[in-house]
């Protein structure tokens, strides 16, 4: 029997290997949720599977996605990373990965560790919608704004509120696989 999955997903194994381990799955460990706000900041404008095939690439070209290298990255890491296929070569999506290490680690050396700070947005539980379509679900809310305008205030960039409601789902601080998914928390 086949698994019914949201529809986003299907067509590509590399998309449905991701929705059913990934997406969606709670996550809290800093820097992997700094990975994820890098790879969301370069998917604007573009598909996430575009970025998702990239994601190894980016790895192997920035360091395995060490905030403590990138933000010491300078004008030859630049040019590095602008002539590195594996990734997308916009120079003010790598400048925008540089910036947010730098706040990344701002945050942390004030005690105020990413992960918390994020995870308590959400009282450090996911929100659980409970949608039928895919037109249901919004490209951002009234807390990805909230989360966007205190990110940038806090010197983060690429962190628009719908590049946030994609982070939040992707990292599970929302759950928004729509109720007939098997991985909706009401099926599992």
């Amino acid at each position: 029997m086949d698994l019914i999955r949201c529809p986003w997903c299907e067509g590509d194994a590399v998309y449905t290997n991701y929705h059913d381990k990934e997406w969606g799955k709670p996550l809290k460990n800093g820097q992997k949720l700094f990975e994820f706000l890098i790879l969301e900041g370069a998917q604007a404008g573009l598909s996430w599977i575009t970025i998702l095939k990239r994601r190894q690439g980016y790895r192997d070209a920035f360091d395995g996605m060490d905030p403590e290298k990138i933000a010491r990255y300078g004008e030859k890491d630049i040019k590095r990373l602008m002539n590195d296929d594996r990734i997308i070569r916009n120079r003010l999506k790598i400048a925008s990965a540089i910036g947010n290490a730098r706040a990344y680690l701002a945050m942390e050396e004030a005690g105020q560790p990413f992960s918390k700070w994020l995870w308590n947005f959400v009282g450090g539980e996911p929100i659980v919608n409970h949608f039928k379509t895919m037109k249901q679900i919004p490209p951002s809310t009234e807390l990805s704004e909230k989360i966007s305008k205190e990110l940038k205030q806090k010197g983060f960039s690429f962190v628009g509120p719908t590049i946030m409601y994609a982070f939040m789902q992707a990292v599970g601080m929302v759950n928004d696989h729509l109720v007939s998914c098997w991985r909706h928390p009401d099926k599992t």
